[in-house]
């Protein structure tokens, strides 16, 4: 049960991290720092926000549920697995570029995410 709450961990804060990008994507198009911090502010009652800092909030719920019964050196390599997810759906969802210095970060992370699983 314990990599149910390692996995559900992972997948919170993906979904936080993408419904962020997705909500302050407009911030970019507002022209004075005082409308872009009265805009970023408006955010704080936005229902998707609100949704994005609720599963952050439960993501370090199952986190500590995790670390009861898991060492945490064998199950914190398993959140890097964030930056995988992150960025293959951001290139989908976003459109963000893919390049090979990425996809090959992203190599070296499993690499470490199944040596660091080992023992």
């Amino acid at each position: 049960m314990s990599y149910v709450y390692v996995a559900a961990t992972v997948m919170l804060t993906v979904y936080g991290q993408l419904v962020i990008k997705w909500q302050v994507a407009e911030a970019a198009r507002q022209g004075e720092p005082a409308e872009r911090a009265a805009f970023l502010l408006g955010l704080l009652i936005n229902p998707w926000i609100v949704s994005a800092l609720a599963a952050a909030f439960g993501a370090a719920l199952c986190w500590m549920l995790a670390v009861v019964k898991l060492d945490l050196s064998h199950a914190y390599p398993f959140v890097s697995l964030s930056f995988v997810l992150v960025l293959f759906l951001s290139a989908g969802l976003f459109g963000e570029p893919l390049s090979l210095a990425k996809i090959s970060g992203v190599a070296l992370i499993l690499a470490g995410v199944a040596l660091g699983s080992q023992g």
